[in-house]
C-alpha cells in the first residue's frame, strides 16, 4: 500500500526525518510509536502532503506520490486526522460529515440557478450517509449538536467519521486517543478494527497509549531520532532493549545492569 524509501525532510541542520525507510502493508493497522521528537508527525506530513521531503520517496500502490499536495492524495484514497480535531465548529456534526465529498453539485453558480432538482437529490444522499456514518460511530444521538460543543473524544469520532464519506483506502491517525477518555478511546478502537475488518480500511497511527496500541495494531513500527528503530509484534518491541533505551534512556539501563 505506502512504501517509504531513504525519506529525509531537514528543518536547516535539523534533521526531524533522516532516511526512515518502511512500509504499510495493505489491510494493516500499523502502529508508530516513539519518544516526544522522534520525527512520527513530521513523517506523517511528508507522506500527506503537508510537507515536501528533502530527498526520498513516497510510493502508494506502486505510484510515486512524493510531493503531491493534500487534495490530490484525498483524490487517491489517503486522508490523514490531526492530534487536534478540525471541526467546522457552527455546523452540526452531521453537517460536516455533508461537507466532505469532494464536487458536489451545489458548489458551483450554474447549477445553483439550472440544477436545484439535482442538488437536493444529492443532499438527500448525503444526509442519508451522514447518518449512518454517525450510526455506526454510536454518536446518532449527536446529529444535529454543533460540532463546538463535542468532547475532545466526541470530535474524534466525528474526525474518523469525515473519512468514512468519501472512499478512503489508508487513513493516517495522529493521536487519535489524545486527552480522550477511557470509554470514548475503546469505542475509538472498535470503530477502527471494523473499519478494519468490514469495509477494508488500512491504518498507520501514532500514539502513546501503548495498551491502546496492542490492541489494535501489528506490526509496530519505533523510531527515534528521525529513524526507524525497530519493527515487530508489540511484544517484541516492548522486550527490544534499543527501544527501551530510547524511551528510558541509557541512565537507567546502565543502573539496572549494575
Amino acid at each position: 500500500m505506502i512504501r517509504v524509501e531513504k525519506l529525509h525532510r531537514h528543518f536547516g541542520g535539523f534533521r526531524a526525518v533522516d532516511g526512515a525507510t518502511l512500509e504499510i502493508a495493505d489491510g494493516s493497522i500499523t502502529g508508530l510509536v516513539g519518544p516526544n521528537g522522534a520525527g512520527k508527525t513530521t513523517l506523517f506530513n511528508v507522506i500527506a502532503g503537508a510537507l515536501p521531503p528533502t530527498s526520498g520517496r513516497v510510493m502508494m500502490d506502486g505510484e510515486d506520490v512524493t510531493g503531491l499536495p493534500p487534495h490530490a492524495l484525498f483524490h487517491k484514497g489517503l486522508l490523514r486526522t490531526f492530534q487536534i480535531a478540525h471541526e467546522f465548529s457552527s455546523m452540526t456534526c452531521r453537517e460536516n460529515l455533508m461537507m466532505v465529498p469532494p464536487a458536489q453539485s451545489g458548489e458551483t453558480l450554474w447549477n445553483a440557478w439550472f440544477g436545484r432538482a439535482r442538488i437536493r437529490e444529492e443532499e438527500d444522499a448525503l444526509r442519508r450517509k451522514a447518518d449512518e456514518v454517525l450510526d455506526f460511530l454510536t454518536i446518532s444521538h449527536l446529529r444535529d449538536e454543533r460540532a463546538g460543543n463535542l468532547s475532545g473524544g466526541q470530535k474524534k469520532l466525528l474526525e474518523l467519521g469525515r473519512t468514512m464519506m468519501v472512499d478512503a483506502k489508508i487513513v493516517f491517525l495522529d493521536e487519535v486517543g489524545a486527552g480522550v477518555n477511557r470509554t470514548l478511546l475503546n469505542t475509538i478502537g472498535d470503530a477502527i478494527l471494523r473499519l478494519n475488518a468490514e469495509r477494508g480500511y488500512t491504518f498507520c497511527m501514532i500514539e502513546h497509549d501503548m495498551d491502546f496500541i496492542g490492541r489494535l495494531c501489528d506490526p509496530v513500527i519505533v523510531m527515534a531520532e528521525g529513524k526507524v528503530l525497530a519493527e515487530g509484534t508489540i511484544e517484541q518491541i516492548k522486550s527490544d532493549e534499543r527501544v527501551i533505551e530510547a524511551y528510558l534512556g541509557t541512565g537507567l539501563k546502565n543502573k539496572e545492569s549494575a
